[in-house]
């Protein structure tokens, strides 16, 4: 179990660097300067020497692979530099922008496990082939919806005409609401694919027809025996679509003008803030890095075969 637990922070470790490195190669590469963006304008009426100051004060002067070891020492210090289109420090601005993202990704990730969850047990127990069928194929019809489009459906139907949910200046907990359904319905498509199919999977082995045979009932059996065997491969998968919860929060705030990581992002991509941007990057991966550690981790404790082998 040690050597299990060893390989997988080592290898969460290995991503981690691989995802600093490319994230400072690609920004490396970027056309223009971003302390010229900021400081060249004619009003500022800055000489070249003053430019030469600030851009030794950002570090903009030294060698590539100096600045890569600087900036790699400090991040392993919790330092990400500072901002230059805002002048304050990287980790001050995420942590103003980076508890709404959270919030919404935590609440939307929940969202759609529920909603996979119904979907997927909902269509096993209905007694209709038909109706089976078309709660089935709601999962293909939930993933091919653009997550931009979607928002401003929610927006035009449930604020605009119907005037449920107000998106001008709604409460804490009211602008949550849209943004959340939002979020929800493209991540839980893949959940619920997989589960049904995992499902269907069990359901199919012998012991649930030893266990009918016994006088279990159908939905008894589902949710004592199916249940645990058919959510397990389906860990994997919300592991990896943490990473696509991310990308949909930031598309979902753009929509909803919600002042979290997605403002942030767009205003460090217009301004070429290297720093703010590779800030984005490395805490992303850390927290697709921990969620993935978390399911490997989770898997020799839900699945007895998995820690025995591992004990063995």
């Amino acid at each position: 179990m040690k050597q299990y637990l060893s390989r997988r922070v080592g290898q969460a470790l290995l991503v981690l660097w691989a995802a600093f490195t490319a994230s400072f190669v690609l920004l490396q590469l970027l056309p223009g300067d971003a302390v010229l963006i900021k400081f060249l304008a004619p009003e500022l009426g800055l000489s070249p020497e003053q430019l030469a100051d600030i851009r030794a004060a950002y570090g903009a002067d030294t060698p590539v692979w100096r600045q890569y070891g600087h900036t790699l020492l400090n991040f392993l210090h919790g330092d990400f530099g500072y901002s230059i289109e805002a002048g304050v420090p990287v980790a001050q601005s995420l942590a103003a922008s980076l508890p709404p993202t959270l919030r919404l990704a935590l609440f939307g990730f929940l969202s759609a496990a529920v909603l996979a969850v119904v979907l997927a047990f909902v269509s096993n127990q209905v007694g209709f082939g038909w109706l089976r069928a078309a709660l089935q194929t709601l999962p293909s019809l939930f993933i091919s919806v653009p997550v931009f489009w979607l928002g401003i459906m929610l927006i035009q139907i449930f604020s605009f005409r119907l005037g449920w949910v107000p998106v001008i200046n709604p409460g804490p907990w009211e602008g949550l609401i849209l943004p959340t359904l939002t979020l929800a319905v493209p991540i839980s498509a893949p959940l619920a694919q997989i589960l049904i199919r995992n499902i269907d999977a069990v359901l199919a082995q012998p012991f649930v027809a030893v266990a009918r045979a016994k006088g279990a009932s159908r939905t008894w059996v589902l949710w004592r025996h199916v249940a645990r065997k058919a959510v397990l491969p389906t860990l994997t998968i919300a592991g990896i679509l943490f990473g696509e919860l991310l990308a949909g929060a930031v598309v979902t705030e753009a929509v909803f003008g919600l002042n979290g990581l997605g403002s942030l992002t767009q205003r460090a991509v217009g301004n070429q803030d290297t720093a703010v941007l590779q800030a984005i990057v490395v805490v992303s991966a850390t927290a697709f890095v921990l969620i993935n550690l978390a399911v490997d981790l989770l898997y020799p404790v839900l699945d007895p075969r998995l820690r025995t082998k591992l004990e063995g």
